[in-house]
Order: structure tokens, then sequence, then C-alpha cells
């Protein structure tokens, strides 16, 4: 017999959003299917849900969301951060409800934590595909991007709204936490662009305390440079729990081992929601971190959330010849010489990233 129970409040606002999945399989008998779209790969009964919380097994079926959105917001690309595409446009962010981490100290807890913390959650706002592309279309946005919860949780909404996005030449981004399974990769695939992961760690032991596991994030990047779509790493720097020298030299040496060009932003911790016990982070941790990112050989590393007071690690600079390419104030860019270019035009050393518009953009 399938599980059941009467439905809480958030589930059944956020089911009323909700269709039939692509990325799931019938597994086992009485109706349980295997869930393909993050690294936890849940086994979800019928009637129950995944971890995390907002896909739903219903008479063997699985049910995604779809068709709304919790979090609108345009929001300059360097935000994201990507910092090796299109510098100084913009990007229409749109975040979704639930995650598959917990992670103590996010930012975006409200509405990632939808389904397990009860302060959590805002009420979903209906909305299609198509307005979602002609809001970015009126924003003059270059940009659409899934990000604020943990877009791989609703891939095949991803999918819909970037389909249509890029019959319109839009560029596609995810900012995600890298818990990707080789299906879900597979399945965007054809309609993604760039994709920013969070490295939060590379403990084991520590992405346990958050809910997940490293292996699988590991795999997931190596998976998307193979894929051939543009990759960017964050590692937000906590104090006590990721910025010992051994484990950031441990994290550019993965970084490295990918790709020398592989842009590494660390960037400030501050206190929120329940990580209230760790210091903020200074700037000297950020030159530090910085510094062994660049002494295990990555060419483009760069400081962020303390605005001024890095240096010129906000700055793209070139790699052979030192001149400054891109230069940039928080997010704001002040100069740019490699749009439309892609080239350094003191020494002519290209650029890896997204310096032009796509073919067919508007």
């Amino acid at each position: 017999m399938p599980a059941t129970r009467e439905p809480t409040p958030f589930e059944r606002e956020i089911d009323a959003h909700a269709r039939e999945g692509d990325l799931f399989a019938p597994e086992g008998a009485r109706g349980a299917v295997r869930c393909f779209a993050c690294g936890h790969r849940c086994l979800v009964p019928d009637g129950l849900r995944g971890v995390c919380k907002v896909r739903f097994n219903r008479g063997g079926r699985l049910l995604v969301p779809r068709g709304y959105v919790a979090a609108l917001q345009c929001d300059p690309i360097e935000k994201k951060p990507f910092f090796h595409v299109l510098p100084g446009t913009d990007a229409l962010s749109f975040g979704m409800l639930g995650c598959d981490l917990h992670c103590a100290y996010c930012q975006n807890w409200d509405i990632s934590q939808a389904g397990r913390d009860g302060d959590a959650g805002r009420s979903p706002a209906s909305v299609t595909a198509e307005e979602l592309v002609r809001a970015a279309l009126a924003r003059g946005a270059r940009t659409i991007t899934s990000t604020y919860n943990e877009p791989l949780i609703t891939a095949e909404w991803a999918r819909e709204v970037f389909t249509a996005a890029k019959e319109e030449g839009l560029v596609t981004a995810f900012v995600s936490n890298g818990n990707a399974t080789p299906e879900v990769i597979g399945y965007l695939k054809p309609v993604l662009d760039l994709y920013k992961v969070d490295l939060k760690s590379l403990r084991d032991a520590s992405y346990r305390k958050l809910g997940g596991r490293l292996e699988p994030i590991l795999d997931s990047m190596e998976r998307i440079r193979a894929a051939g779509l543009w990759l960017e790493v964050v590692t937000l720097v906590i104090p006590g729990f990721n910025d010992s020298d051994e484990e950031l030299r441990d994290i550019a040496r993965f970084l490295a081992s990918l790709g020398p060009d592989v842009p590494w932003h660390v960037t400030a911790f501050h206190r929120d929601y329940r990580m209230t016990e760790n210091d903020d982070t200074g700037p000297a941790t950020l030159v530090r971190a910085a510094g062994i990112g660049r002494s295990e050989g990555l060419r483009f590393v760069y400081a962020g959330n303390l605005p001024g007071r890095v240096g010129d690690l906000e700055d793209t600079i070139c790699p052979d010849c030192g001149e400054t390419l891109v230069r940039r104030r928080g997010n704001r860019v002040i100069s740019d010489a490699l749009t439309g270019r892609g080239a350094c035009p003191a020494c002519g050393r290209s650029i890896p990233g997204l310096w032009s518009p796509p073919d067919g953009a508007r």
C-alpha cells in the first residue's frame, strides 16, 4: 500500500505546480521510482518525497515542480558570479523552492529550506516559460539563470525555460551546488551554456554535515567540463570550516586538474541562518586563499564579497603579460577590454570565456 498522510500547507501549495518529470525510472515493486535529478539518486516509494521535498511519487509517477517562481530579479552577471561571460551585462535570475542540501549558512534559506524549516517558504507565483523569456528580453538581459535555490531539483522546468530562451538567442545558466548526475547533465546539455558550482569543501565529512557527499560534486565538475559547458567555481571561505591552507590547496589542485583556466572565486562568509558561531571572513583570508590558488597553477582566481578590499583580485588580468583586461569593483565593471575581442589587446593571448553574444542574440 502507498504511504498516506495529510499533506502540509507547503506541500499542497507546491504540488499545485507539478507535472510528471523526465528524470526518473520505475524500480522494484510497489510503484517505487528512482530519481536522477541530483546525486542523492533517491528511491522514492509511492506516496513519498525525495530528499529535496519537492519531487514526489504519485502512483508510480514522479511529479516535479514547474510553472512558477519564488524569486525573480535582474542581476549583474558578475553577481552569479560569472566573470568570464559578457561583462557588464544582466542576467534574469529565477528561483524556486527547496534544496537537496541543508547548509547551516545558506543565505537563501527562506526559499531553499522550504519543506524543512517552518519559518522558510514563499508563495509560488505562477508563470510560463515564455513569460520569463519575455521578461528577460524586456529588461535587456543577455542571460537567464536558474539560481537562488538548487536548480537541479527543478531541472525539467529549467529545460522548459531554457528551450524557450535559446529560441530568442539568450545565454542560459545554472548556479548550483553541483550535486548532479550523468543523467541530468546529459538532459540539460542541449539547452545549457554556463554552470557555476559552489564547491563548499574538499572533505567528505564536511559535505555530510551539509546533507550531501563530496564524490558526486567532483564527478559532476569533470562531466560539466567534458560536456563543453562553461564552468566557474565558487568557494565560500568560512573560518574554522574550510579555510585551512591544506584544504584550500587541495581544492586548488583539484580545479587545476580540470584545467588551469577554470575561474575560481574565493568569497567572504558572513554569519547567516544557523551558522552564527564562525567568524566573518576578512580580506587577508581571501588574499591568502587566492595566493594558494595561483601557486597551484590556476590562472584566474578572484576574491569576492569584499569590494575594494582585496587589491586586484576582482579584476581579470592577462596571465601572460599582466595587462588588466576587465576592472571591477564588486558587481560593477569599471573598464572592459575583452568584450567583442576575447583576447588581450596588449599581447594577443586568447582568454577563455564568452566575450560576445551568441549567434542569433538580440
